[in-house]
């Protein structure tokens, strides 16, 4: 239920179920009733089930059950407003007997009801008011529980979503600025050239990678981009192979959600074998995309600081792509792996 709507339609439902039912009563019952009849069983009576009902909801539950947990004593009030609002009515009944006990039919009959009767009737009516009250009450509640659990929930996951990306955005201009600062000490004419494409690369994670998704092909822009640039770093060059296939225009994806992968290959991977490049494959058809990088392991170019990379994309699936991703990686004595399915 959304916002205050939800409370007001299941009053409203409630009240007007009881008012069809007093309505084809009245028509469909076949007998004579006086203007004091209408006026004690629908407005008298009436005052006192609503009473009943809005005593109980508003007052009651809130109070003695909500902030107090006083159980019994909610029960022995409970009782105690059956049997006052039960009283009243059979006072108000033996005051006026012919008007509320006697029932004249179409035909001129007249059916007396016992007080004890009577007695039993409103009892039970009483009961079913505030019975009532505590369903709608606890409906109502339960559905306001289940809707804030799912607002903090959904924040809990934006906090931790948030974090996570602010992780990764450090991670990579820390990475980033380690090499530009091997060509500068390099002396390297292709440091201007590294400083240029850096910038294009922040221009896209500090602006356009700040909606909920973009599109594919942003996101292939930004990967081609951070392979120029790795192939900027290395004086023997850097062999890659990338492979496009599919309709990337028209898909969607959650930003830097691949880069973690390739960055890892040119991490640890060999980079200037041609026999054995650095492959990156990216293929979307009908909603999937599938993404894989294969490089080749370099044992000896170890990361002893670790890094968030891996850890931090799987988290990210998990809370983005639920039940919608598949990730395969294989560690093999050679090569390392890495194959992402995700419905987007």
């Amino acid at each position: 239920m959304k916002n205050n709507r939800g409370p007001i339609i299941l009053h409203s439902l409630f009240w007007g179920i009881i008012g069809i039912i007093l309505i084809a009563q009245t028509i469909l019952g076949g007998s004579k009733h006086t203007n004091l009849d209408y006026f004690i069983t629908y407005v008298v009576y009436g005052v006192i089930n609503i009473s009943l009902f809005y005593i109980n909801y508003i007052f009651l539950i809130p109070e003695l059950i909500k902030k107090r947990k006083r159980y019994f004593v909610y029960m022995g009030v409970f009782i105690l407003l059956i049997a006052i609002s039960a009283f009243a009515k059979i006072t108000i009944a033996v005051l006026y007997p012919d008007d509320v006990l006697k029932t004249v039919l179409a035909n001129g009959k007249v059916i007396e009801m016992p007080v004890n009767t009577f007695a039993i009737i409103v009892t039970f009516i009483s009961g079913f008011f505030l019975v009532s009250s505590c369903i709608i009450k606890f409906t109502i509640d339960w559905f306001s529980n289940e809707r804030v659990q799912r607002n903090l929930e959904s924040e809990r996951r934006e906090m931790e979503l948030q974090f996570l990306k602010s992780q990764l955005n450090p991670h990579f201009l820390f990475n980033s600025l380690n090499n530009i600062y091997s060509l500068a000490y390099q002396k390297s004419d292709k440091t201007a050239d590294a400083i240029m494409k850096l910038s294009e690369i922040m221009r896209y994670m500090i602006y356009e990678s700040n909606t909920p998704t973009v599109s594919l092909s942003k996101e292939v822009d930004y990967l081609t981009s951070y392979i120029e640039l790795q192939k900027i770093r290395f004086k023997d060059g850097a062999f890659v192979e990338l492979t496009i296939q599919g309709e990337i225009d028209d898909q969607q994806i959650v930003p830097l959600m691949l880069i973690s992968f390739v960055e890892n290959a040119f991490k640890h991977g060999v980079i200037n074998d041609p026999k054995e490049p650095i492959k990156i494959s990216i293929i979307a058809n009908k909603k999937i995309l599938n993404f894989s990088v294969i490089n080749k392991k370099n044992n000896q170019n170890k990361d002893a600081q670790g890094g968030v990379g891996l850890p931090n994309v799987e988290r990210r699936l998990q809370l983005i792509y639920p039940d919608r991703y598949k990730l395969n990686v294989v560690n093999s004595a050679t090569h390392y792996t890495c194959e992402l399915m995700i419905d987007i």
